[in-house]
């Protein structure tokens, strides 16, 4: 059994620029956004976006074993960029090859394709933000990439775990939430995947399971 590997090394996507973020908070406690609080404060917005298209250097962490590759980007957020069947040799999230936000975020800048992970509501403050991440070993050969922060919103730290295993085609996905605060915290957990549509695509979820699509 050949044991996980994982590294780091730098990739170049051509991106298109946003415009910088307001250095003064709004508390906008009145905003709606897609139905939900639109409140960003302590955050800054950035509400501008460019046309200009260069080819710029993202951090990646890769894991990859026998039959999937997996690209995470700490730098978007630690989304899932990319995720390759070794086997069919083929993409089986969808790959965005643009990096070309748009103004859909909570605080703006947001991307399509890959996995999206938001809290503590959507579309994450810090989806096109840098986060910390950690690599973990263990011993049966699988390897662990966490990527996570402290958000100020509500004060939570929010992690976000990619384990692969040697033995299996199957990316494991796992979030820990702790709050540090005095009182109890409410927050939105969940993760947003883009696939290719067509007439043998399903979503199936375990038993017991309160899901929605």
């Amino acid at each position: 059994m050949t044991p996980v590997k994982v590294w780091q090394e730098r990739v170049e996507i051509p991106t298109y620029e946003t415009g910088p973020q307001d250095i003064h908070p709004m508390f906008l406690e009145n905003r709606v956004y897609q139905g939900s609080s639109g409140a960003v404060y302590p955050y800054g917005v950035t509400d501008t976006l460019s046309e200009q298209k260069t080819l710029k250097s993202w951090q990646a962490v890769w894991l990859e074993n026998d039959y999937i590759k997996v690209m995470i980007l700490p730098e978007l957020g630690g989304r899932v960029h990319r995720a390759w069947d070794k086997v069919k040799q083929r993409d089986f999230v969808y790959h965005n090859e643009v990096i070309k936000p748009a103004l859909v975020g909570l605080l703006g800048p947001w991307i399509s394709g890959g996995i999206e992970f938001n809290w503590p509501q959507h579309h994450r403050p810090t989806t096109f933000m840098p986060v910390d991440f950690t690599l973990e070993a263990h011993e049966d050969g699988a390897q662990t990439v966490w990527v996570g922060e402290t958000e100020p919103m509500h004060g939570l730290q929010v992690m976000t775990g990619f384990t692969l295993r040697p033995d299996r085609a199957a990316l494991e996905i796992a979030s820990r939430v702790y709050n540090g605060n005095a009182t109890p915290r409410h927050f939105l957990w969940w993760a947003n995947p883009a696939v290719k549509g067509g007439g043998r695509a399903s979503e199936r979820f375990p038993a017991g399971c309160d899901c929605g699509v």
